[in-house]
């Protein structure tokens, strides 16, 4: 039973979370930023490969690695790894209306850029039901699961974490919010290319949980509806 009859701030990551992981939107990020690593660092491909995902177990993503380890240039990174295709992402129509018909306001809080979230938000048709976008330049280069941003968005915000709720992919990324008072939802998906992620940073399969995890679901919008139904009950 969803019963978010209490929640008026809809709070959600983007990779993965919004989109379903299956269309492989972020498989384009994930090797492109192996070919920064590759042409910055002059590393064959499977070094680069092996270096970025150390990092991003390390330091929460590659590119917090590569700003303390090689003083990479955040925006320079960003600008790289988003030059992606975006045409496996469709207008979603159906995840469209069950954000409308969200109470109160709903907002998108990634570890990438505003641009890129415009961007995927935008080939959603989406974009326009959001409230704002918080990034990780206004995180200040802190990724999720730094608690410190979380934090700072509840305050630019001006959120009340006991009446927000936060949609994510990646379980570790809830333990804050759930701490802070949020609600957690984990969105999980079991698409094969995910497997080749290292298992601590890896997208959550069906099933996975923990005590910081309130809800679960494999269909954000069907979720989305069902909560909407049990704040306006016939």
């Amino acid at each position: 039973m969803i019963d978010l009859r209490h929640i008026d701030a809809w709070v959600f990551d983007l990779d993965n979370t919004l989109y379903d992981a299956e269309c492989q939107l972020f498989a384009q990020i994930d090797e492109r930023m192996t070919a920064f690593i590759r042409n910055r660092l002059d590393l064959a491909h499977p070094e680069a490969r092996r270096l970025q995902k150390d990092y991003y177990v390390r330091y929460g993503t590659t590119m917090s690695g590569l700003m303390r380890e090689h003083n990479v240039e955040p925006q320079q990174f960003l600008d790289y790894v988003h030059d992606i295709d975006l045409e496996p992402i469709k207008p979603n129509p159906e995840l469209a209306a069950a954000l409308a018909d969200l109470p109160g306001e709903k907002y998108i809080y990634t570890n990438g850029s505003t641009r890129h979230a415009e961007n995927v938000a935008g080939a959603l048709e989406i974009l326009h039901l959001f409230d704002d976008v918080y990034d990780i330049k206004a995180a200040q280069y802190r990724p999720k699961p730094d608690r410190a941003p979380y934090e700072n968005f509840l305050r630019q915000f001006d959120l009340k974490p006991d009446r927000a709720v936060m949609f994510e992919d990646l379980s570790q990324n809830l333990i804050p919010p759930h701490d802070l008072g949020m609600t957690t939802v984990l969105v999980c998906s079991d698409a094969a290319w995910l497997a080749d992620e290292p298992e601590e940073k890896r997208s959550a399969r069906p099933g996975d949980g923990g005590d910081h995890i309130h809800h679960q679901t494999n269909d954000l919008t069907a979720f989305l509806k069902a909560a909407t139904t049990s704040q306006n009950p016939t």
